[in-house]
């Protein structure tokens, strides 16, 4: 059962309320894309009046993460997942609304797919993208995933 926008956002206000606090919130989620909005406001700004680099990394790291939790939910499998590295750019000052999107979803199934056959821990890195109001690029950020299975069996999947 895949993943959607109204059980992200709850799961952010549960499990990552910082990021719930600052605004950030799952706008779209499929088997290729996620997208997360943020808004410049008083709560997530920086002392240079724009959005603190951390909110932003928030929800670029969310749009990444959500894709892999969606894969691994729906493959059946229980997968450990976590961040090992990030790397960012930054090329304009995020003002207003800000929309990350990640379009890694195909590169997700094929390294879930491949922990999975493999039994062995994989790693890879997943871009998201931030763009302002006119569709201008504001930052740019990568995650290293590090993925690995904890069972050879699938679990039953929840039908509820």
């Amino acid at each position: 059962m895949a993943l959607n926008t109204s059980k992200l956002n709850s799961f952010l206000f549960l499990k990552l309320p910082s990021a719930f606090l600052c605004g950030v919130r799952v706008k779209e989620i499929n088997n290729s894309e996620c997208k997360a909005t943020v808004t410049h406001r008083w709560i997530n700004q920086n002392p240079f009046n724009s959005m603190y680099f951390a909110v932003q990394a928030m929800a670029a790291e969310l749009t990444t993460g959500a894709l892999v939790m969606n894969e691994i939910q729906k493959s059946g499998h229980k997968i450990s997942m976590l961040v090992a590295n990030n790397k960012s750019s930054f090329s304009k000052k995020a003002t207003g609304k800000i929309t990350f999107i990640c379009t890694d979803g195909i590169l997700v199934k094929e390294i879930v797919r491949k922990a999975i056959d493999t039994g062995e821990g994989q790693t890879v890195w997943l871009k998201s993208i931030g763009y302002n109001q006119e569709q201008i690029q504001v930052s740019e950020m990568h995650f290293e995933w590090t993925l690995k299975i904890k069972s050879k069996y699938p679990r039953p999947l929840n039908i509820a």
